[in-house]
């Protein structure tokens, strides 16, 4: 999972709809863990998040999308898994695609030489 470093200032892309976030860093690393993991739970232990957890980010995004991200067979016999969608696969090109141009952007350069080296704490 991509942890956030606060010492070294980025952004962070998310597409937001209906008041919920329903594309930003942590669902792309979800479906980037089940991709790699062919496994919701696996995902989870990986990225030390719960299953709940990981069914809420998921819901939220098959909410918004025209069809849904991730695809899940049930248990029994062989075990079950988790795969992502074209078009889950398709959001992780995208995004990852669009952070990077961001991170690149000139724009983003000159507001990242704006901030201080050392935020002020008084609040101000």
């Amino acid at each position: 999972m991509t942890r956030t470093d606060h010492a070294h200032p980025r952004f962070q892309l998310r597409l937001v709809a209906d008041k919920e976030i329903v594309l930003g860093p942590g669902k792309i690393d979800l479906l980037e863990a089940i991709d790699r993991h062919g496994s919701i739970a696996a995902a989870c232990r990986d990225m030390g998040l719960s299953y709940k957890k990981a069914w809420q980010l998921i819901d939220t995004m098959n909410r918004h999308c025209l069809t849904p991200v991730v695809n899940t067979a049930t248990g029994g016999s062989s075990r079950g898994g988790a795969t992502l969608t074209p078009l889950g696969r398709e959001l992780i090109v995208h995004y990852r695609r669009l952070a990077a141009s961001l991170a690149d952007h000139p724009d983003a350069e000159a507001l990242k030489r704006a901030l201080s080296p050392t935020p002020s704490t008084d609040g101000s």
